[in-house]
């Protein structure tokens, strides 16, 4: 299937944006995998300035070989300031077809196409014209699946999600479908008043850590090892208080790269949060004790020594201290003093 845009995207940005908003579009619909390196999504871009003040295109040049987003918008970029560098020496621009080359930044001529004779017009004889009913359109279109936009609207209204958020999350229908099960799994439904904090959570975890994830190991989000009903035993388990902010980092890189479940990975390695105040006050004494600079400077109304003595707490035990609890004994003992 072949797109042909009308002439009005004026600037590189739009051009990516348009092509991403269509990407999108046509993987939701599944008719397509969006893939342009793999050259299953594809783009020819034809190019055209203008002087300021006028509403003429000079003569048109059809940029080739572009094969993700960023290359269009780069290549379109060079494009553009090539194009004006070539009029302000007053020389001609002439209509052509150029290849981009992406290790070198630039655009290399390929063939002339000065005359509408060299674009060889001709119907396709093996492409008969298809005519179709307004009748069987709009049927086929009260069929089709809810589509991006649709989407963000429904995860802000539905989830409380920021529109920043939303937006990320559905670029991706593989992802989008990640975070809507994930979060059934946390809630048992799609609704609850917990719904927006839970939500939220779900999706700091995808777009954080898991999307690091994703991008260090390069790995699509269809062949991750955690499942959204294994990402929703881990948040459950720190927002029960099991794991602390750090062991839930820490369990969650086991998980995706071992496949393990967090109870697994947490019995195993002994990560389960210490919430014990004495074992944290011997700990939190251990730190004083051996920190008389930082508690000095805290003593003297330097705020940030106390974040420090915590981080000191947290690093005797791993990551698993209990970060408030941590810092109410702290506290109390460093009043004490």
């Amino acid at each position: 299937m072949e797109i042909v845009s009308e002439p009005d995207i004026t600037s590189p940005e739009e051009a990516r944006e348009y092509l991403m908003k269509l990407r999108a579009i046509l993987q939701y619909l599944g008719v397509s995998t969006g893939n342009m390196e793999a050259g299953s999504f594809r783009c020819d871009a034809n190019i055209s300035i203008r002087p300021k003040g006028t509403t003429e295109l000079l003569s048109k040049v059809e940029v080739k070989n572009m094969n993700s987003f960023r290359a269009v918008y780069r290549a379109l970029d060079y494009e553009a300031k090539r194009q004006q560098e070539v009029m302000e020496k007053s020389d001609k621009l002439v209509q052509e077809t150029r290849g981009w080359v992406e290790s070198k930044g630039v655009t290399v001529s390929q063939r002339s196409k000065e005359y509408a004779h060299d674009y060889r017009y001709f119907p396709e004889p093996d492409l008969p014209p298809l005519v179709f009913s307004r009748e069987w359109v709009e049927e086929i279109k009260s069929h089709l699946p809810e589509l991006p936009d649709a989407r963000r609207d429904r995860f802000i209204s539905q989830y409380g999600l920021p529109l920043y958020d939303a937006n990320l999350l559905i670029d991706s229908k593989a992802m989008a479908n990640y975070f809507e099960d994930c979060v059934k799994q946390m809630t048992g439904s799609s609704n609850g008043a917990d719904l927006p904090k839970k939500a939220k959570t779900v999706s700091n975890w995808l777009l954080g850590d898991f999307s690091r994830m994703l991008n260090a190991t390069n790995t699509s989000i269809e062949d991750t090892k955690v499942s959204p009903k294994h990402l929703a035993e881990m948040l459950k388990l720190a927002d029960k208080g099991v794991l602390s902010g750090p062991a839930a980092k820490t369990v969650f890189e086991e998980m995706f790269l071992s496949g393990k479940t967090a109870s697994d990975i947490v019995a195993e390695k002994g990560l389960s949060q210490i919430s014990s105040s004495d074992e944290i006050e011997k700990i939190v004494a251990e730190v004083i004790a051996d920190n008389s600079q930082a508690v000095s400077d805290y003593e003297k109304g330097k705020e940030q020594a106390l974040a420090f003595l915590i981080g000191q707490v947290m690093k005797e035990t791993k990551g698993r201290a209990n970060p408030g609890m941590a810092k109410e004994i702290l506290l109390h003992k460093l009043g004490g003093k």
